[in-house]
């Protein structure tokens, strides 16, 4: 993967998690670039490129792709390799591992990310046709993703294959402890993720206009503070975590009463909401693709959350949800999920 080891993002979290650690779930040569912060702590199994210059477009790209070819056919004999896993269908890595092993069967896996650029930069779109051409296998996280990929691409359907993003087993049978409920009328909503137009960074500052409720971020840095100016104008503060590992995102979800997803374009599969709903956290999200898929519908956990809100309010819950569902509704029709 051509991201500097320790960079935020779904994709670096799941390609960490299948291919890293003491155990890692798929045994292979996992490849990332040299971290941008010298103390980031590696991961076992983790290798580093020393490649830099990495970008999307122009010639510049074109020899990035070269030096990550160069670098990966030096590190890698092909004689112990016995298939490909392509970690995005755009990009510089993906390339550049194809023509470093030309002969290899290759299973490529979909991101949001891979369809979001391939549209905004005709270099992307290029490399996303030729993968999905030489992929023998092509994986992804739901049906919505499928689609989409097939409108942008003409292959062959049956080359895809739908495979959904699991849950961690240590969420599952060993969650972190739920933290004791601070004697406090705030409703407490958390947002994890990318702040983007298409996650609906600008309807995080509407939600945290409304008088009771008590919002906490974590994104990547760069993100946050390109969103400082609006929250300025709008006079309202939120709470930012940094951007969390799996590990501190599962403490935060014991921190909070509801996970929220305002995203305004189709998602990938949403990590953070499997996650959360296996904690037992409800979330309140947009239904759109890929969301809508991994959110189950219901509304019991999230009501019983507002009630207790309202509750420790004295009554006064009922102007405050209203104004939730009004946020909601300037977005698109609203749904909640929950375990």
């Amino acid at each position: 993967m051509d991201l500097p080891a320790g960079s935020p993002g779904g994709s670096a979290e799941r390609y960490l998690g299948l291919y890293t650690g003491e155990s890692p779930l798929i045994a292979a040569r996992a490849f990332m670039l040299a971290p941008a912060n010298p103390r980031f702590r590696l991961p076992g199994g983790l290798e580093l490129l020393s490649v830099g210059g990495k970008c999307l477009h122009g010639p510049a790209f074109g020899r990035c792709v070269l030096a990550l070819r160069r670098v990966l056919t030096a590190a890698l004999d092909p004689a112990r390799i016995g298939v490909l896993h392509l970690q995005h269908l755009t990009f510089g890595a993906t390339p550049a591992l194809i023509r470093a092993l030309p002969a290899h069967p290759r299973i490529a896996l979909v991101h949001g990310t891979d369809l979001i650029c391939a549209r905004t930069h005709r270099d992307q779109m290029q490399v996303l046709h030729e993968t999905a051409r030489a992929a023998d296998a092509i994986v992804v996280p739901t049906a919505a993703m499928a689609d989409l990929l097939l409108k942008i691409t003409p292959i062959d359907r049956r080359k895809i294959t739908h495979i959904p993003w699991g849950i961690p087993d240590q969420l599952l049978t060993t969650p972190p402890p739920r933290s004791p409920r601070p004697s406090t009328s705030h409703l407490r909503l958390l947002y994890a993720g990318r702040l983007t137009a298409e996650t609906g960074a600008s309807h995080l500052v509407s939600l945290a206009a409304i008088p009771g409720v008590e919002l906490s971020v974590a994104a990547p840095q760069a993100q946050f503070q390109a969103l400082a100016p609006l929250l300025k104008r709008a006079g309202v503060r939120i709470r930012y975590l940094g951007w969390l590992r799996r590990p501190q995102l599962w403490r935060a979800f014991t921190e909070h009463d509801v996970l929220v997803k305002p995203a305004l374009a189709q998602e990938a599969m949403g990590l953070v909401t499997l996650e959360a709903q296996a904690f037992g956290l409800p979330v309140l999200y947009q239904p759109v693709p890929g969301l809508s898929g991994c959110c189950l519908s219901g509304l019991e956990d999230c009501v019983s959350a507002v009630q207790a809100w309202g509750r420790r309010s004295r009554g006064v819950v009922t102007c405050r949800v209203v104004a939730l569902v009004e946020v909601g509704d300037a977005v698109g029709r609203g749904a909640v999920g929950r375990a």
